[in-house]
């Protein structure tokens, strides 16, 4: 057992080690990764929210928790019994209405552009796929609705028993393979601190970018308002090809319902979204390292949905900054952040 003994006393090897482990434990439940990401997303959300309460207020932190999840199952109760059919009915509709404009361009040149564009590159499938994404989680009885159950309910569980599950699992760490369970907590507490703050941020992002979307579709009296306002919600979760995706089935739309007029309008929509998004909430909400240049943004979606489908849209990114974070690659903020922090520590 020298071998065991040599791995414990090498941090670089362990550490690799356990993190090759992950990756195959990963790889071998990924018909599950619905899941575990879900469960991960909605255990990750009630805990920043029951943080931000009891900041507020005094009261026990399981009545927050039961409060937040029946607050869920009301809502989940309104969306199914009264929003669902109609928003299956209106996806309808939309569906068709683009199918309709992508066969038959009208003859304005712009148009003809759009849809000449949308043949030549991968942004129609990224849209096909943004479309089955947003029908199959709005199925009765799918595989997706019922990992979305299982997550509630597993979040839950864990919510209501946080403190028995964390002193539980703190027993492994002094078992006889405890080293593989403190390099797993490191890489757990690195995997909560960026890809859990990034997607909650991108969440944060998408929900202000569909307001203002939704307010300027309204007043430009577009159709199915309640599909494309989640058609962009999804999208926008989507980090900088969000908006611009997005962007191609409302100029359709835009110039089927008002013309040219109404294009120039959503246009206009779109860059003061895109400007809030890069200007405003970016530099408030993420983190400097996810200051990626766009190239390494679109390459990163492109091979994260390669091998990780519409999931990996919306988590590559997040997904990307963990690595960064796990390698400790810092930009030049980082560096000179820490340079005077450490300065100012030896002073005092």
């Amino acid at each position: 057992m020298n071998w065991l003994e040599k791995l414990k006393e090498n941090d670089t090897a362990r550490r690799v080690l356990v993190f090759v482990l992950l990756g195959i434990v990963l790889y071998l439940l990924r018909s599950m990764i619905d899941l575990i990401l879900l469960t991960f997303i909605f255990a990750f959300l009630v805990t920043r929210l029951e943080n931000v309460i009891l900041k507020r207020i005094r009261i026990p932190r399981k009545l927050i928790v039961i409060v937040l999840y029946c607050l869920v199952a009301m809502f989940l109760y309104v969306a199914i019994v009264h929003f669902l059919p109609i928003l299956i009915d209106q996806i309808s509709q939309l569906v068709d209405s683009l199918v309709k404009i992508y066969n038959n361009p009208s003859d304005n040149k712009i148009v003809q552009w759009i849809v000449g564009f949308l043949k030549e590159s991968n942004i129609q499938k990224y849209l096909q796929t943004g479309v089955d994404f947003i029908i199959a989680s709005l199925s009765g009885i799918g595989s997706v609705g019922l990992s979305f159950f299982l997550a509630l309910i597993l979040s839950l569980f864990f919510s209501l028993e946080k403190e028995r599950v964390t002193s539980f699992t703190g027993q492994f760490l002094t078992s006889k393979v405890g080293f593989i369970f403190k390099e797993a907590a490191f890489f757990g507490k690195k995997f909560v601190a960026t890809f859990g703050v990034v997607l909650e941020a991108q969440l944060m992002i998408a929900l202000v970018n569909t307001i203002i979307t939704t307010i300027a579709l309204y007043l430009m009296n577009f159709p199915q308002l309640l599909s494309l306002s989640i058609m962009v919600f999804v999208l926008g979760l989507i980090p900088v090809a969000g908006v611009i995706i997005s962007c191609v089935p409302l100029v359709l739309i835009a110039y089927s319902v008002g013309g040219f007029q109404d294009v120039v309008y959503i246009l206009i929509t779109v860059v003061i979204v895109h400007a809030i998004e890069t200007y405003i909430l970016n530099p408030k909400l993420m983190s400097s390292k996810t200051n990626l240049p766009v190239f390494y943004t679109f390459i990163i979606l492109i091979f994260s949905e390669t091998f990780f489908g519409v999931w990996g849209l919306i988590v590559g990114i997040p997904v990307f900054v963990f690595l960064l974070d796990i390698l400790d690659v810092r930009n030049s903020e980082d560096i000179q952040k820490r340079t005077i922090f450490g300065r100012k520590k030896k002073v005092d």
